[in-house]
Order: structure tokens, then sequence, then C-alpha cells
């Protein structure tokens, strides 16, 4: 981690043994809050998708659970955010500052965004994917129904219309487009605010650690620790035991190919998920967890919180009761295999990878299933909106 964020925790974890530390709280309980936000949002804009799709008796006849709260209380309260604060680990930080860039850019709070984005990537060098999310959200707005059947809906309304009503036609056309000429103006703005935060950031950091090499020894020790993966101490992901085992001759080849797995995924995602800026912000999330050097227990507590909120449009998926199973089975032999490996000697590295190995199988698990009853929803929708039109 770097230095201007780390020093504090560094010297609370050497003087406080189980002692929580009081910024690790106000981080999680602040995260917990705009997640609770962003929710909101996210529901308000979910009805008045079925209102323009004309589906106003699916609103009152299914029961909409409050995303938000759910997604709060899932976050807050998960045993995975209480480990985090317990180990005083730094998770919670960067977490809030991810929030914090998606409450922006979905509250239309622009320097916000930019400034979570740019910290959150300054602490981690894997949040910088979701730039794109940030991006859609401020040029579409919140997660909708694919934009085609917007479309779809008002032409059959057009239509319909008398052909001589020149007023009504002229005002269904600019509904049309709408939702499609939005301007590019809060873009622009948001790139703006990121080369003024970023150089900001930098100028602090230039100054703070020029008495010890300098922003190149910064970024060496940092970014270039996390790309090439120098500590193979065991942790929940599955990249150590590999490169623990792979000759060093094809060190750098497989170094290569496990980081461009991350950025092979982000196009595909986001051609197809484009209309969902927060869902696709949650799948980059999970994946970057899975695939990432150095994982943790608090990148899991986040992309779990964040899938609290869509409750509603994930309702049909499938294997949630395997997924939970799954994953309280894993974290409860987690500890127990890393204790017979590490402290007791009675097992070997494979006891405690078996667990990895399922922690990733569930992740992928978990990201497939969601993706497929979130387009099958979005597909109900189009179905619906033309039974009705």
């Amino acid at each position: 981690m770097v230095p201007l964020c780390c020093c504090h925790f560094l010297v609370q974890s050497q003087l406080q043994v189980l002692e929580v530390d009081p910024v690790i709280l106000y981080a999680d309980f602040l995260s917990a809050m705009l997640i609770r936000a962003i929710g909101t949002k996210l529901q308000v804009a979910y009805s008045q998708s079925l209102i323009s799709l004309h589906l106003l008796p699916l609103l009152e006849s299914s029961e909409t659970l409050s995303s938000g709260d759910i997604a709060a209380l899932v976050y807050l309260w998960n045993p995975l955010t209480i480990m985090t604060c317990v180990g005083l680990s730094t998770s919670p930080v960067e977490n809030l500052f991810i929030v914090l860039s998606l409450y922006g850019a979905i509250a239309r709070l622009v320097p916000f965004a930019a400034f979570g984005w740019v910290v959150a990537t300054h602490l981690s060098l894997y949040p910088s994917i979701l730039i794109l999310p940030v991006i859609f959200l401020l040029r579409y707005g919140p997660d909708s129904p694919p934009r085609k059947y917007f479309l779809q809906t008002n032409s059959t309304a057009l239509k319909d219309s008398p052909s001589n009503d020149r007023c009504l036609q002229t005002e269904m056309t600019t509904q049309i487009a709408a939702p499609i000429n939005l301007s590019w103006r809060l873009v622009v703005h948001f790139l703006i605010w990121t080369f003024v935060w970023s150089f900001y950031l930098l100028i602090l950091c230039g100054i703070s650690l020029w008495q010890h090499g300098g922003l190149c020894e910064m970024l060496k020790r940092t970014y270039g620790f996390i790309l090439s993966m120098e500590d193979l101490s065991p942790n929940i992901g599955v990249l150590w035991y590999f490169f623990a085992e792979v000759f060093d001759f094809f060190r750098h080849f497989f170094l290569i190919v496990f980081h461009m797995n991350i950025l092979f995924m982000i196009v595909p995602l986001a051609i197809r998920l484009n209309h969902r800026p927060c869902f696709l912000a949650f799948v980059y999330i999970a994946i970057s967890s899975m695939l990432k050097s150095y994982p943790s227990v608090g990148d899991s507590a986040l992309y779990l919180g964040l899938l609290g909120l869509f409750i509603n449009e994930l309702a049909e998926m499938k294997f949630s009761f395997f997924l939970f199973c799954g994953y309280v089975g894993v974290f409860l032999l987690s500890p127990v295999m890393h204790n017979l490996w590490i402290w007791r000697g009675t097992g070997n590295a494979n006891f405690y990878f078996a667990t990895a190995m399922a922690y990733a199988c569930l992740q992928i698990i978990l990201v497939i299933e969601s993706v497929s009853a979130m387009l099958n929803h979005d597909r109900l929708l189009g179905k619906l909106s033309k039974t009705v039109s």
C-alpha cells in the first residue's frame, strides 16, 4: 500500500492488538450509507423505467424490496467486513473510495466521482477498470433496461397516434431521442477533475517521498509490487500457489497472461452491460477480487454488499442456496486449513489451497449466474413491454 495511507495503520497495528481502529469503523459506516443512497437512486430509476415501458401493473403487483437498506445491512454486518475491521486492514478505506466514486457518478457529483476513483486507483491498481462504469453512469444515468426497449415502446405509441397531430408526434420523437442524445459534458468534466486530482495527489506523494526515492520508487514498491507478485505468502487467492510451483523461465509469461486476463473481460462486458453501469461495476469488482495478485476478504465484503443492490432483478438467480452454503463453508474451513498447515504442521499446502480453489470456483459461479439472471430479467421486461404495446 502507498505510504500516505498506510503509515497510520502500521502504527496502530503495532500499538493495538485486538482493538478496532475508529478510522476503519467510520470508513465502513460511510461506505454502508453511500451504498444505501446508491440503492435508493437505483430503485427510483427502476420504478421510472417500468413506468416508461408501460409496466405499471407489474410494479404494483410485484413486491419490491428496499435494495438500498438490504445492501447496506449486508455490507455492514457481513462477517467478512467485521474480519477486516478486527484485522486492521486498509481494505475498508479502499472500499470507501470505490463506493464514493460510484455514488458521485450516480448522483452526478463529478468532483466526488473523480476523487473517489483517483484515490481508489492510488491505493490499489485494480479499481482503475471502474472508469468505464463511472463514465456510463455519467453518460446514461442509473441502471435501466436496454434503451432499445424504450425506443420500441415509444415508436409503437407514435405509430398509433393520429397522423395530423404534429405537436404530439414532435413531443414523442423528442422523448425517443432523449435517452440517446445525452450530453457528454459530464464525462468531459469527469476527465478534467480526474486529471486535477491525479496531479494534486502525485504532487503530495512527490513532496512526502522526495528523500526516499521520489515517485519512481513509490511506483516500483506499490504498482510494481502488485504486478510482479514478489511476495508468495499464502492468501485466499490462487495465484500464490501457481507461481510458487511454476518454473522461473515461464514466470514473466504467466504474469502477463494472468494480468491480461482481467483486461480481456473489460470490453465485452462493457458492450453487453453498458445499460447497467452499477451492475457492471459489481461484476468488475468481483472479477478483479478473484484474479488480483493479493486478494483479501475485504474485496469479497464489497462486492457481496453491492450484490444486494440488485436483489429485485436477481430474484430468479440459480444456485443461490448453493452459493450461500459454499461461501459459509469456505470461510469456516480456510482458517482451519491454514492452522493445520502453518501452525500445527499436520497438513500441507494442498489443504489450504483446496479451500482457495473452492472459493475461486464459487466466485466464478456467482459472476456467471448473476450476469445470466440480469440478462434474463432484461429479456423478460422486453417481452412484457412488447405484449403491453
